[in-house]
C-alpha cells in the first residue's frame, strides 16, 4: 500500500516479553482490527502548553477516535488547555512509559496510537493506520518523520530515520507508533524504564512480526535538535544506544541525557 501526503547494557532477558508473548500465541493482523476500528490516541505530556493545542488539532477530521492526554505533572497550563477542549486528562504519572501505559489501560479503542505532544499527525492518519494494521503479519507501525525546521542537517536526520525504520524496522516514539491494544497487552506494554522505553517495546515487537512504515510523515518539533545542535544531538542519541547495549543502567543514561553530560562544550 502506497500513500501520498495530503496538503497540510541491559541484557535482553532483563526486560522479557510477558509469558504470553511469543509467535505461537500472539495473533496479528485482521483478527483484532478492521476498517472501522476505534483508535485511541495517547499523548504523554509535560509542560507542553506551547505545543499541545496544535497536536490535538491535528487529530481532527478523523473518524472513530478517542484522545487521552496523560500529564506528568506540568507546571504550566497544559492541563487547563486540554480540559478546555473537553479532552480526557489523566494525572499522577511522572515517567513517560508509565504515562503511556496508564493511557493504554484507560483506552477503549482497538488500536493504540502513541503521539508525542510536540508532534502533528498527517491528514487521513486514521485511514492509513487502519489499512496498515490489517496487513498480514503486521504487528505495529509508525509514520515517517519530518522535523519542522529548514536546516539541511535535519533532512539528513530524516533520511537516516527512514532507513532505520524501513530496513531495520526500528521506528522511535516521535514517529507515532501504533499497535492493536490486544498485542500491546499481550507483550506487557511499555517497559517502565526512565529512558529507551520505545526502543525496548519495538525490540519486543520485532520478535512477533513485521513493523511497517507509513511513508507519509508526522511533523515534529525541532527543539531538541536546535537546542543542542543537529550533529551533537545525533551523536548523543547514538552514544545513548551504545551505553544501553553495554549495560549502563537506564537511570544513569537518563541523568546523562537530561544533564547533557555526555558531551561538554
Amino acid at each position: 500500500m502506497v500513500y501520498k501526503q495530503s496538503s497540510s547494557t541491559l541484557k535482553e532477558e532483563e526486560y522479557p516479553l510477558s509469558k504470553n508473548a511469543n509467535k505461537s500465541n500472539v495473533s496479528v493482523g485482521t483478527r483484532f482490527a478492521n476498517a472501522t476500528a476505534k483508535i485511541s490516541i495517547i499523548i504523554p505530556a509535560l509542560n507542553e502548553s506551547k505545543n499541545i493545542k496544535a497536536a490535538l488539532a491535528s487529530t481532527q477530521k478523523s473518524q472513530n477516535i478517542e484522545i487521552i492526554v496523560v500529564d506528568g505533572g506540568s507546571e504550566d497550563n497544559t492541563v487547563d488547555i486540554v480540559q478546555s477542549l473537553g479532552i480526557k486528562v489523566i494525572t499522577g504519572y511522572k515517567n513517560r512509559a508509565c504515562q503511556m501505559n496508564a493511557g493504554a489501560m484507560n483506552a477503549t479503542g482497538d488500536i493504540l496510537l502513541f503521539l508525542h505532544a510536540d508532534t502533528l499527525l498527517p491528514a487521513n492518519f486514521d485511514e492509513m493506520i487502519r489499512t496498515t494494521i490489517q496487513q498480514s503479519q503486521v504487528v505495529a507501525g509508525a509514520f515517517a518523520l519530518r522535523i519542522n525546521a529548514p536546516k539541511i542537517g535535519l533532512r539528513l536526520v530524516e533520511w537516516g530515520v527512514k532507513l532505520r525504520s524501513k530496513w531495520l524496522q526500528m521506528p522511535y516514539g516521535d514517529q507515532g507508533i501504533f499497535i492493536t491494544k490486544k498485542i500491546f497487552n499481550d507483550i506487557g506494554g511499555f517497559p517502565e524504564l526512565p529512558i529507551m522505553e520505545d526502543f525496548e517495546l519495538i525490540r519486543s515487537l520485532k520478535r512477533l512480526g513485521k513493523i511497517t512504515l507509513i511513508p507519509v510523515p508526522v511533523i515534529t518539533s525541532p527543539r531538541r535538535w536546535l537546542k543542542k545542535g543537529v550533529w551533537q544531538t545525533t551523536l548523543i542519541n547514538q552514544i545513548v544506544i551504545i551505553a544501553y547495549f553495554i549495560g549502563v543502567s537506564p537511570q544513569r543514561i537518563r541523568s546523562w541525557y537530561r544533564g547533557e553530560k555526555l558531551i561538554k562544550h
